[in-house]
């Protein structure tokens, strides 16, 4: 290879890294990837499968592999218990870590009823550093596992946690489990919890927010002040959708998808984007 061909190779490449958008992650942290902004979404929860073509991102499960062409969030249940049998389930802290789940007056598990999950008891430091010690190796997991982002769920547990904790101790344990996360080269997502207006980003050190049903709340504003357009909506409903679309689709990414995210092939299966803007 001539000089000439290689100092323009050097060129291209340096346009293509331009072009990636990256955090300033300050001179003891890695780099780290944030989902392009507008780019479609893909929400798997509820099981992994091949995504449409336009799709540039896509969430998963943190025990689920990842789409090797596209930008992939690796979702794990920070606040609560996981659901299933699968480390880190209600049946695996009782076991191991009782006493890092809350507990009602009467001794039993505070359960969230929608999703039968139990909430993670952060009342104190010492809960907090022990539960995110145990959940470190979930985060290095999405990382070798070759993940670029995490969505860290259940923000809003002190709403569920019979008093144990309030939003404050939330914030607390989050700026502990994002530092972790971008030593480690992750980007970090805020998970709802439109109740943190700023404090998301300036504060806790969130990179980018995923907001269901915020339409439907009349939250995504919040989302959009704090974040820009470095948020991504997932609405459930169709009025909720269509209504989003129209304010801020084209800028701000906004898919539809059935409430229990089923994987592609199953009857209640549901994904929309939004139509292009004229």
């Amino acid at each position: 290879m001539d000089l000439g061909h290689l100092m323009k190779t050097v060129a291209a490449l340096a346009v293509l890294l331009a072009l990636v958008p990256s955090c300033s992650s300050g001179p003891d942290l890695p780099p780290r990837e944030l989902p392009p902004a507008g780019g479609q979404l893909d929400y798997q929860l509820g099981g992994a499968y091949q995504p449409d073509v336009p799709v540039k991102i896509v969430v998963r499960d943190r025990s689920k592999i990842i789409d090797g062409r596209r930008y992939n969030i690796c979702y794990l249940n920070a606040l609560q218990t996981q659901p299933g049998t699968m480390d880190g389930g209600l049946d695996w802290w009782r076991k191991n870590h009782d006493d890092l789940l809350v507990k009602k007056p009467n001794g039993e598990v505070a359960i969230d009823p929608e999703w039968a999950e139990g909430i993670l008891d952060i009342s104190t430091g010492d809960k907090r550093s022990r539960i995110l010690e145990i959940q470190k190796k979930w985060i290095r997991d999405c990382k070798t596992s070759f993940y670029k982002g995490v969505e860290p769920d259940n923000l809003d547990s002190y709403t569920r946690a019979e008093g144990a904790f309030d939003l404050n101790a939330t914030k607390e344990f989050m700026k502990s489990f994002v530092q972790y996360a971008h030593e480690q080269g992750l980007a970090v997502a805020q998970k709802n919890t439109a109740e943190l207006g700023q404090a998301g980003k300036k504060e806790i050190g969130f990179d980018f927010a995923i907001a269901e049903d915020c339409q439907a709340h009349d939250e995504c504003r919040s989302y959009q002040d704090a974040f820009g357009n470095d948020f991504f909506q997932i609405e459930y409903t169709d009025e909720g959708f269509r209504k989003s679309c129209a304010d801020r689709g084209g800028r701000v990414s906004v898919i539809r998808r059935d409430r229990n995210v089923v994987p592609y092939g199953h009857d209640d299966y549901v994904y929309e984007v939004c139509p292009p803007t004229v």
